[in-house]
Order: structure tokens, then sequence, then C-alpha cells
């Protein structure tokens, strides 16, 4: 190309800069035909004003709730108080008879992510925007390492995550142990704002890592004061399962479920649960979708050990009966790991969560369509793994938990927004409505009804492992970083307004660590002085 005429290189360029400005309209327009505002485009409510006051509403934190208004002022909130008086140039949003809540923190979510040979369907720009109209406004997506690199998986996240628009943080895998990745951990708590690493004990010959190689990684996290998070499920035992069903002719969706049973994941749990114990670091385990997972956490925690244990709202809310469904499309939208589990797993999973044994709520938000989803349509082994959940987490837990009398409206916020911002030391910055912290906020109508379907979602895939469910308590307004971004059922977003946040090392689970490794060494009462007598 370097031997072509100026004229026709410049043309070339004109062209590409052509073609790159039409699919940017194209999605601009899609989204406005879905009445999705897009600030560029025109379409959509008007731009907000930086002085918003949330005026009347039960202003609920985790510990505590009142009637107050909430005065909010470039992106901070200034005030929260009872009858705050305000000028003409401030936006006022009655919220009478309604809740007003920290936006919700989604911990776990896969945007952008390559898996299984295709790519999900929902990026930093379409996943976010069904966050917030669900009443997501912050959440923490996982980065892949680039051939076990995390600061190449690091920077192509980066530049993944440039058409955000809302706040986000980064969690980090880890699928090789070497001293670069030694390194590298130390660069991505250091300078890159990442404190926590993800082991998968799962997906053998890709992700999994062995236990040799698990206790090392479990040490560095330690030593950094970053959460050690694991996918636990025994992925050598789940080989020998998928073979078991090819081999009786199972290769349909249900093979998934029945190849790596709940056993499985509860070995693993426990497996990872005792080398953590043995390292004394805290552990931090992922889409708990068992009762046999769940029971291994509540013994560790009743013993003083600190395990979090973070169910995700597809286990809670929903059974694997639709993984027998005689329609593969249908089927195969159920289709994630660990799987959704026979009734009964859910509502053990919801008790945990309203005992304390499980700790806050993510989505493990993966989502493929019905084309990426049919590439095992003759072998479940192929089918891509993961399921939607990032725009009904807020609804689903609230008609789940808090309509059905399980939790408070205070536990409600603990479980979806202040417990992820503590563990992630980001609190009271997020996941409060208090001075100084960040404007994200959501009103919450208790008499509203909502109902979701493919045919009204955000996301970009074509299906809704959800569809048709209603229920009670609907998210009327979110408020994302000082702006409202979506009210009156439509979005206003803006393509690059989402910011990355920086997550500190050394959250409140590592306080008291030290004393309790002194405290073993003291125990230990060795080494035992021997005199060297003659024989």
């Amino acid at each position: 190309m370097d031997s072509w005429p100026l004229g026709c290189r410049l043309l070339s360029a004109f062209l590409v800069l052509i073609v790159s400005a039409s699919a940017a309209a194209s999605e601009v327009n899609q989204f406005c035909e879905a009445k999705i505002g897009y600030e560029e485009s025109g379409c959509g409510i008007s731009a907000s004003s930086s002085k918003i006051l949330v005026k009347g509403g039960t202003v609920v934190n985790a510990h505590h709730q009142e009637v107050a208004d909430v005065f909010i002022e470039d992106g901070t909130i200034v005030a929260v108080r009872p009858n705050i008086e305000v000028g003409d140039d401030v936006t006022v949003l009655d919220a009478t008879g309604k809740y007003v809540m920290p936006g919700g923190i989604d911990p776990h979510t896969h945007l952008a992510f390559g898996f299984m040979g295709t790519e999900t369907m929902d990026d930093f720009f379409s996943g976010q925007a069904a966050a917030l109209a669900g009443g997501t406004t912050m959440h923490i997506d996982f980065v892949i390492p680039v051939d076990g690199s995390l600061i190449v998986g690091f920077e192509a996240y980066e530049k993944k995550a440039k058409r955000s628009v809302m706040d986000y943080g980064f969690h980090m895998a880890v699928t090789k142990w070497d001293d670069t990745v030694a390194k590298e951990m130390e660069i991505m708590v250091n300078e890159k704002g990442i404190n926590s690493f993800k082991f998968f004990m799962a997906y053998k010959g890709s992700l999994m890592i062995n236990d040799e190689l698990l206790l090392e990684g479990f040490k560095k996290c330690k030593s950094l004061g970053a959460v050690a998070m694991v996918h636990a499920e025994n992925g050598d035992a789940v080989l020998e399962g998928q073979k078991r069903m090819i081999e009786l002719g199972i290769t349909g969706p249900e093979g998934h479920a029945l190849s790596r049973p709940a056993v499985l994941e509860g070995e693993a749990t426990a497996r990872a649960i005792r080398l953590a114990a043995f390292v004394n670091t805290p552990l931090y385990v992922v889409h708990v979708m068992s009762i046999d997972a769940m029971e291994e956490i509540a013994k560790a925690r009743k013993s003083g050990q600190r395990v979090i244990g973070e169910p995700v709202v597809s286990g809670l809310v929903l059974d694997d009966s639709g993984l027998w469904d005689p329609d593969f499309v249908t089927a195969a939208k159920f289709v994630m790991s660990p799987p959704i589990r026979a009734a009964g797993h859910n509502k053990a999973l919801q008790a945990a969560l309203s005992a304390g044994f499980l700790q806050l709520v993510g989505t493990d938000h993966c989502v493929f369509n019905s084309t990426q989803k049919s590439m095992g349509i003759d072998d479940f082994r192929k089918i891509p793994n993961g399921v939607n959940g990032i725009e009904e987490r807020m609804h689903l837990v609230w008609d789940t938990m808090v309509e059905s009398g399980k939790i408070s409206v205070s536990d409600y916020v603990r479980i979806t927004s202040t417990e992820c911002a503590r563990i992630f030391n980001i609190y009271p910055r997020k996941g409060a409505i208090l001075v100084g912290s960040d404007a994200d906020i959501i009103i919450l109508n208790p008499n509203s009804s909502f109902e979701i379907s493919a045919s009204t979602q955000h996301s970009r895939t074509d299906t809704n492992i959800y569809e048709g469910r209603q229920g009670k308590g609907k998210v009327e307004v979110t408020i994302a970083g000082g702006r409202i971004v979506w009210i009156n059922d439509e979005l206003k977003i803006t393509a690059g307004s989402g910011k990355y946040v920086r997550l500190p090392p050394y959250g409140y689970l590592f306080e008291g660590m030290d004393k309790v490794d002194a405290m073993y060494i003291s125990s230990l009462k060795a080494p035992v002085k021997r005199s060297r007598s003659a024989v």
C-alpha cells in the first residue's frame, strides 16, 4: 500500500472513516429505535442538570433508613437530610412513597469476552446500557490473560472498555503460573488498580490450574493484600463426567448438567477453602450454585474462616428444568457453569443468603445468542457457557427476597451494593448514600410491577432465561455519576462516559490476618531444641 499514489491513500482512508462512522451510526440508530437515548444522536430525554434533588423518598443504606432528601452536585452527594431547599437551576425528582438506594454493583460479569471459540454478544456499551436500565451503576468484569500474560490481557480490556457508559472495575484471572505471572500480579495491584485474582478449578485444558499452582496463587494474593477468588468445580471429574454422558448417547443440553453434578462443586469448594485456610488468606467463591458448595462455605464461616460466598441470580430463582426442554434453543440458553441446579437448591441458597451464610449477589452475565449456542447442537460440550442477568438482577432479587419477606430493604442494599463495595475496598465511595459518596442512586417503586422479555431487554442477545417472569418492585430512575441515565423507561447514555474505578488492596477481609499468623507461629511449639549427645 505504501507504493500507492498519495491520492489513492487519502481516498482509502476517507472510505475507512465513512465505514466506521456508518457502523457507529447504525448502533446509535438501533438504540434510538429501542427507545434508548444516546446523547450524540439527539434521541431520548434531554440532558440532565449537574445539580439534582431527589426529594421525599425513603433513603436506604445497608444499616439505616430515613425519609430525607438527597442533593447531588457534580457527580457527588453533597447533602442528605429532610427539607432541602434548592434554586431553579436544580432538577427535582419526587421520590415520595419510594425507596432511594445506592445503585447496584454487580461483582461478576463477562463483557466482550472471547470464550469457547466465539465472543459474548454484550460489550461494554450494550452490557452496561442493560445494567443501567436495571438499576446497576457499577460492575466488576474479569480480565482474561492473553497467552498467560496479565499485562497484555489488561491492555486488551482497557481497549474493550473505551465505550463504557458507567463505572467499572476489573478482577484478573490467572491461568498459568511462573515468575513472570507472579511479578505481573504485583504490577496489577500496585499500578493497575486490581485487588482480586480468580483461579479456575475447572475447564481442563484451557483455564484450569492444579492445586500446586492454586497454592502459589493464594500465597501471592496474601502477600499483596488481594482477594483470591475461585471457580469451584473439580475439572478432572467434570471431564470424566462429560465422557460418561457422551458414551451414554446424551449429547443435548441436559448432558451439561448431568456431567458436572453438585457433588463436584462441593468437593472443589471444600478443597479451595481448606487450601485457603492452610495459607491463611481470605477466599471468595464465585457463582455458588448448590447446597453442597453453600454448606462448605457456611461451615467454614462458622469456624471463623474468612470466606465469601457469591450466589448469582440465576441460581437463586431458577431450577434446571429448562435444560430438559425439547426445543434445543430454549434448553441451550440455560447452559452455564456451574450449572443451574435441580429444584430445592435455589430455595436453600435463598435461605443461606437471608441467614448471612452467603454475602452478596452477582450475575455471571455472559451472553451468547441462539446461533452461537447452536455450535453445540450435536455436543453439549461445544455450547458456549453463559446466561444473562445484568439487567434483571436488581428486580429479581427484590421480588424474590424482599417482596417475599425473606430479607429487609436494608439487607437488599447490602447484598446488591454495599457488601461488594466493602469487599473490594471502595466503600463508602460506592455502595452508600452518604455525603461525599459518588452519586450512583436508584429510585425503586415497591408498588410498581415489571415483566421480563427478550423483546424489551437492552442486551444484544436474542433470548432471556427469565422470559415472561413478572414481579413487584421496579427501578424507575437510575442516576449514575450524577447523571440521570434511566427515567420514564428510556436510557440517556453517552459512549465513553464510564470511568475505571481502581480497587485498592488490603480491604476489610485482611484486618487482623497478621495476628492470626502470629498465633499460628506461637502455637507450633517448634522447633524443639535437642542436645547432640554422642550415641
